[in-house]
């Protein structure tokens, strides 16, 4: 399956689920249990950047305790997955999927999203079949997607999928997933519709687009 064409590696937060409106009314309803001002969806925008303690200097002026921290993740999470259920694939990504799979291009999922959330959502929106693999974050939520993204694509590669770095590219809505990206010898594409503004993607210094349709597009036209 794919094992000589272009590879994609799908983000889900913000990518093919389309979770800002869930994301933005939990990061608020987590604020207030701190006693935080309530932040717009532009403002998260501008200043959303991982790793998240380094989100939550700029919204509070310096780094949160360890302490502070464990609170601020533990009530972000809580609010977040009362209404992740709630949230729609992003529009085109289901159809998207499956014509993927169905002329044989091969696709994986990989997200920071802890990995027992994450494999109950995907398969709940019924395209878990589409993918070689689906994988979510295991360990602490303050890390950079690199790392997992090495250990992604090693067992890929050790499934005996044939996939190589440099035949990858990671589709997502955050400059994480450009970094990510890069730390594997991998190209990206950028996607405007979840948590960076169009101007914050732009710094990553790859492609952006606003619709999955062109991810995909021009996915084929960087690995080609």
């Amino acid at each position: 399956m794919g094992k000589r064409t272009t590879h994609l590696v799908w983000d889900w937060n913000g990518t093919l689920l389309d979770d800002i409106t869930a994301v933005i009314e939990a990061t608020n309803a987590a604020f207030a249990e701190l006693g935080l001002e309530p932040i717009t969806l532009e403002r998260y925008r501008e200043l959303y950047c991982v790793p998240i303690p380094r989100f939550y200097e700029r919204l509070m002026g310096r780094l949160p305790t360890e302490a502070e921290w464990l609170v601020m993740d533990e009530a972000f999470h809580k609010h977040y997955w009362l209404r992740a259920d709630a949230c729609a694939l992003t529009a085109g990504a289901a159809e998207l999927l499956a014509a993927r799979r169905a002329a044989g291009r091969s696709q994986s999922l990989l997200s920071m999203a802890p990995h027992e959330h994450l494999v109950p959502i995907v398969h709940r929106h019924g395209i878990t079949e589409h993918f070689l693999r689906v994988d979510g974050r295991t360990g602490p939520s303050h890390g950079s997607k690199a790392e997992h993204m090495v250990r992604h694509l090693t067992l890929l590669q050790e499934a005996g999928e044939g996939i190589s770095a440099d035949r990858v590219v990671v589709i997502g809505d955050a400059v994480d997933d450009a970094v990510a990206a890069a730390h594997v010898g991998a190209r990206a594409v950028l996607f405007t519709g979840g948590s960076h503004s169009r101007t914050s993607l732009a710094l990553a210094g790859v492609p952006v687009v606003d619709t999955l349709a062109e991810a995909v597009e021009m996915a084929e036209l960087l690995a080609g």
